[in-house]
């Protein structure tokens, strides 16, 4: 039996934030290629990358497997990382765009693995197998009106709205750098408040006390939350430290794929322990979860759940999903088992199923790498496509 009152904790993270960094380059490497391949000849579907960044004091580190245009440089590659890092906004004297190193590692892909994800080459599949093996969840609820758990939704709004008033100028004494954290608490199953608010935000005036922090920060707290959401029982924690003057990579260092919890549902339903971050979308660790969300969010946006869990699995060369499973936590109007039939009925689900029903052979992933990948609006260049509703009609046949 589920709980019905209770309290639930999401965290997020900006773009600033050094393990963002990485995700945002090596999100900006996989755009690189599929922006630059069909320029060179090179088919979109056989562009391969699997991109990781590190970044530290001034130093930036981009290891990795890739397939791609052969006039892509290493220098341009740095170039590309540079301009990304200047975007966030990083001009620090122990991280800047300009003086940082930036060495790029980059090599083909395997030979092994290429032969199991290519279609139609001699030894290989008739279908495009799985880059990887593994497995995928996708979730949705209906506590927010992009079906997303309130908890992570708020905290990445919060830090959103900050993250464009420092872009235009108007919170110019902010960093890059931020977390938030969010506790909502829940009466009968349904998000009423929040009772406990933490934001951590790097400053550029060192002398910033946390209480002019808050100053600063509040204002976009109390946007980005429900009217009537925060109480006066409820507590503030904003720059508990006392102090956030060092930040970015200089004060932490950052990985690519260390956020997968604040990319996904914020801990409020499982992971399947693959990053997304500088994977092209043959790697079901990324196009299959964003399968996954598509499917739960077209379930729930039916009416057959207010909420849905699903589960996919994958072995590496091979087409064909081993497994579909459906939880609709105890709110499904039909069984479980029907709609994990209909799923499968209604969208292809082998990796080359996914990329052409998502249409996800475009430059459309670094917008991706902060503020999460899910409960984002679907843009008309294709971004974010695995946030439409458009399957939901057919689902509800189907079943």
């Amino acid at each position: 039996m589920a709980r019905s009152n209770f309290l639930f904790t999401s965290e997020s993270v900006s773009e600033g934030h050094p393990d963002k960094v990485c995700d945002r380059i090596s999100d900006e490497i996989v755009d690189l290629f599929f922006r630059e391949g069909p320029k060179a000849g090179v088919d979109p579907w056989a562009i391969r990358a699997a991109c990781e960044t590190l970044a530290t004091t001034n130093k930036v580190v981009i290891a990795g497997e890739t397939r791609g245009p052969s006039h892509v440089t290493k220098d341009w590659i740095a170039h590309v990382a540079r301009m990304a890092i200047k975007d966030i906004g990083y001009e620090q004297d122990g991280f800047h765009w300009d003086k940082c190193g930036i060495d790029v590692c980059l090599h083909p892909q395997s030979a092994d693995i290429a032969q199991g994800v290519d279609a139609l080459q001699p030894g290989a599949n008739k279908e495009e197998g799985a880059g990887d093996q593994g497995i995928m969840f996708g979730y949705a609820c209906d506590e927010t009106p992009e079906l997303m758990p309130a908890p992570i939704y708020y905290a990445h709004k919060i830090l959103r709205l900050i993250s464009e008033a420092r872009h235009s100028g108007k919170e110019a004494v902010l960093g890059p750098d931020s977390k938030s954290q969010v506790t909502v608490r829940y009466v009968d199953g349904k998000p009423v408040g929040v009772t406990q608010i933490v934001v951590s935000h790097q400053h550029l005036v060192e002398s910033l006390s946390s209480a002019q922090v808050r100053e600063l920060v509040e204002p976009y707290v109390r946007k980005a939350l429900p009217e009537g959401w925060i109480g006066k029982e409820t507590v503030w924690h904003i720059n508990p430290t006392g102090k956030f003057y060092i930040g970015g990579p200089d004060g932490d260092a950052g990985l690519t794929g260390r956020k997968i919890i604040v990319d996904t549902y914020g801990g409020a339903a499982p992971h399947g322990g693959g990053a997304f971050s500088g994977k092209d979308p043959t790697k079901v660790d990324r196009s299959a979860a964003y399968a996954a969300r598509y499917l739960a969010k077209n379930v729930v946006a039916a009416g057959l759940a207010r909420r849905c869990t699903i589960q996919l699995s994958y072995a590496i060369g091979v087409a064909r999903p081993l497994s579909i499973y459906v939880d609709g936590h105890g709110t499904a109007q039909v069984e479980e088992a029907r709609l994990e039939t209909a799923l499968a009925e209604v969208m292809d689900l082998t990796p080359r199923g996914i990329r052409r029903h998502l249409d996800l052979n475009k430059p459309i992933y670094a917008r991706t790498s902060a503020y999460g990948h899910f409960g984002r609006a679907p843009e008309a260049d294709g971004g974010f496509s695995w946030e439409k509703t458009d399957l939901a009609a057919a689902i509800k046949k189907a079943v």
